[in-house]
């Protein structure tokens, strides 16, 4: 064999794995075996309504048809092994056929035909096969109305030359069913009808041919006129109840009223809806509420009794019945008892209910464990405070070690004096605070006092103090205002840690009141002022906790802390009271 030369690609045919070949085949015989089933069901039918009901052979034919009908059916799979009772119903119907059979028996016959077929037109999702069906469909209806109703209706049928036509024309449709194009299906994909259209379409031609009938009888007019005028009313009738079921000018239609009556069935669940917002508002704990909601809903006329289990909890109340609807969720097992039979719709409409009563649960919870987190978060951004007031204490005290160290003179040791004191109240106020997180400062002082007390305590650190207004200046918390200036102070008195000269000025307006702490150090650049005083943010000397949570305390006494000037040489912090 000759090696393909360089440049020139060889024909190679590609290779099918294994398993894809039996695939392929598997759906290729299913679908050919469809096809010849069917086609030979219909062509044995049309045989037999051709030779007639007297003739012997059309039930042997009708036999053979039943036997192809028996492989195509969409009820039970083809490996089903048949139980005695289905035996039976099968043998009955062949013994029917034998004795009974007449024209109205294969009309009856080609109506159930035609909706097992019309059910699966309405589902199919392929779309040669829905056409496949369609036209299986139509033959139906075609053999229905031009052969089979003609033999029975009251006054005459149609021309001879209309029933030879369909009598020789019909099968083209048969034809035509056999080469459809095929597509790709699952071998072992399950048979599905819709019994809901089969069952509307069955009931629609049973009024057909009883509605031509009538008019037959009472109209005196032939079977053509008959059989269209029955037609074209059924078929208003049904356009009509279309537009009321789902009407295209705003308004509700029949729709509406049936999915409330579906979806309501005695309780309507807005009002079920308004008594566990009412439960919610109501009761706190999230136990107690489960407990209320269930003998709520043990109260309802059609509902005997429920059970509940829950967080390592469980109760009951009411009766239990046979029939119970169980709804489970990760926080909650509902056990409803129904006093009568329940059927598919009550069943989901119970499961709804257990359903919104589990989300209001799961609420409940949730809102239980908000209230913990914030709580711990209190108490932690309480212990943040502490953490920076003992720093801030931290510093004072090295500054008057520093002070007691270098001199002995009498204004050393007086300071000293006025110090100590002022220092352990502060501490003791601070430890206090574990005792209320989140709480509102109890401790008022004059703001005088208060004033002069910062003053002394940076007495020696280049501070400016300024002050006006503090003849009608009223008290002010102390924690509060100790705590936001002393972290503004010795945030400003870092800055010269790296040996820059910069001023500082603490002003303060009394009539307002208002505390402005202002150095002349490089400005706060701008990634880290969007977010400062909001969020811990990241600097060079910290994560800015300490201004988060001074502002956090500010808005929890109803002061507020901002930013009121940055840029460089003039950076200003202020605290006032928050607008109402």
């Amino acid at each position: 064999m000759q090696a393909p030369s360089p440049g020139v690609a060889a024909a190679v045919p590609p290779v099918v794995p294994p398993n894809r070949r039996l695939a392929s085949a598997a759906w290729s015989l299913s679908q050919r075996h469809w096809r010849i089933v069917v086609v030979a069901m219909l062509v044995l039918l049309h045989l037999a309504v051709l030779r007639g009901t007297a003739a012997g052979w059309a039930r042997a034919l009708l036999l053979a048809h039943l036997g192809l009908l028996l492989l195509w059916q969409p009820f039970l799979r083809g490996e089903h092994r048949i139980s005695a009772m289905q035996a039976a119903l099968i043998a009955l119907g062949a013994i029917a056929v034998m004795l009974w059979i007449g024209w109205w028996l294969l009309a009856f016959w080609v109506v159930v035909l035609a909706g097992l077929v019309g059910g699966k037109v309405f589902l199919h999702q392929a779309r040669w096969q829905r056409r496949c069906y369609l036209v299986v469909l139509i033959y139906l209806l075609a053999l229905l109305a031009i052969i089979i109703l003609p033999e029975i209706a009251p006054r005459g049928g149609v021309a001879p030359e209309i029933r030879s036509i369909a009598a020789y024309g019909l099968p083209m449709l048969l034809l035509a069913v056999a080469l459809v194009p095929a597509e790709p299906e699952a071998p072992d994909a399950a048979q599905v009808i819709d019994f809901f259209y089969s069952i509307f379409l069955m009931l629609v031609l049973g009024v057909v041919i009883l509605g031509s009938f009538t008019f037959m009888t009472l109209g005196r007019v032939p079977y053509l006129e008959a059989l269209t005028n029955t037609v074209f009313l059924i078929a208003g009738t049904i356009f009509v109840l279309g537009l009321a079921w789902s009407p295209r000018t705003g308004y509700a239609g029949l729709n509406v009223f049936f999915s409330r009556y579906l979806f309501s069935i005695g309780l309507p669940v807005e009002k079920w809806l308004y008594f566990l917002a009412e439960r919610s508002q109501q009761e706190a704990r999230p136990e107690r509420f489960l407990a209320e909601g269930v003998a709520g809903l043990a109260r309802l006329d059609w509902i005997a009794g429920a059970g509940w289990r829950a967080a390592g909890r469980h109760g009951e109340t009411g009766v239990q019945t046979g029939h119970a609807v169980l709804y489970a969720s990760p926080d909650l097992e509902l056990t409803i008892y129904s006093r009568y039979r329940t059927s598919p719709a009550l069943q989901w409409h119970m499961h709804l209910l257990g359903q919104l009563l589990g989300e209001f649960y799961a609420a409940k919870l949730r809102e239980q464990a908000l209230r913990h987190a914030s709580y711990l978060q209190a108490v932690h951004e309480t212990g943040a405070r502490m953490t920076h007031d003992v720093k801030n204490l931290l510093q004072s005290l090295n500054v008057l070690c520093s002070i007691a160290g270098q001199a002995e003179s009498p204004e050393s040791q007086a300071l000293i004096r006025r110090q100590l004191p002022a220092i352990a109240q502060r501490l003791s106020a601070t430890l206090d605070k574990l005792q209320r997180p989140g709480g509102v400062e109890s401790q008022q002082v004059p703001l005088r006092e208060w004033w002069e007390a910062l003053a002394r305590q940076y007495q020696g650190q280049r501070v400016e103090f300024s002050a006006s207004g503090l003849e009608s200046a009223g008290p002010v918390p102390k924690a509060l205002f100790d705590s936001v200036a002393d972290n503004l102070l010795q945030n400003a008195i870092a800055k010269r840690a790296g040996g820059t000269a910069i001023r500082i000025e603490a002003t303060l307006d009394g009539a307002i009141p208002q505390l402005r702490v202002r150095d002349s150090g490089a400005a706060v650049v701008p990634e880290v002022a969007n977010d400062l005083l909001r969020a811990p943010v990241r600097s060079s000397t910290g994560l800015g906790i300490g201004l988060y949570q001074a502002t956090r305390h500010a808005e929890t006494n109803g002061y507020a802390l901002t930013l009121a000037e940055n840029r460089d040489g003039a950076v200003c912090f202020a605290l006032s009271r928050a607008p109402a």
